[in-house]
């Protein structure tokens, strides 16, 4: 078979898996920003019980590889009865990691605002909530989309893992195009030229998010924070 006719084949095939790469992927990176940015404002503005409470769940899931809490949730938590599905997994265990990394950069953008505008928004009047509310959050979201950005891209192939408990993305579809048509090498190249393009899109389309939504002046008010 040559490579014009494998690609008539794979390639439907392919486009079915990358749909559930990017559904896994976009789920996910939901999960993470949803858990990440409480965890973010807790860490910074909570009390110290709360700070400790959160920190541990940060550096245990950001401590240990996905993959180890992949298999964790799918394999290990039916031993006590509790049994989620391929799919369900895969939303826990990377969306709880992406949590973990999510809030770290949230953090960062947060304690990036000059503690002069907290001071300011108090000094006519706001509540300590409506400060963070009004002034520190939209901030804290703009600062937070170069490193955000990353979390996005890398989300799209740390999925590929949930192949390993039979979730039928787009390595998974690669794995069974293989063993059917035994041409591992075209198979992968394939793929991997397939996960190039999406990453480039991805980037470029991320990059010009994050300069559109540049805040004018930030450089020197961060320099100077």
């Amino acid at each position: 078979m040559s490579f014009i006719d494998y690609l008539q084949i794979a390639l439907p095939n392919i486009w079915i898996g990358l749909q559930i790469t990017f559904k896994v992927s976009l789920i996910c990176l939901v999960i993470g920003m949803v858990i990440g940015f409480p965890v973010a404002l807790a860490r910074v503005y909570g009390p110290k019980w709360l700070r400790w409470l959160v920190t541990a769940y940060v550096e245990i899931f950001r401590g240990t590889p996905v993959l180890v809490q992949l298999f964790l949730i799918y394999f290990g938590l039916p031993q006590f009865g509790i049994t989620f599905s391929a799919f369900t997994s895969a939303y826990l265990a990377i969306g709880l990691n992406s949590g973990a990394y999510q809030s770290e950069y949230f953090r960062g953008a947060i304690q990036a605002i000059s503690s002069g505008q907290m001071m300011a928004a108090r000094s006519i009047g706001m509540t300590r909530m409506q400060a963070i509310r009004h002034v520190i959050i939209p901030q804290a979201f703009r600062f937070a989309i170069p490193s955000w950005s990353n979390e996005a891209v890398s989300m799209v192939k740390i999925s590929s893992i949930v192949y390993l408990i039979a979730v039928p993305e787009m390595l998974y579809v690669a794995k069974v195009l293989m063993s059917k048509y035994y041409n591992p090498m075209q198979t992968y190249m394939l793929v991997g030229m397939v996960y190039l393009l999406v990453i480039g899109a991805m980037t470029l389309l991320l990059n010009e998010i994050e300069r559109r939504s540049t805040i004018p002046g930030l450089e020197t008010a961060k320099r100077g924070s």
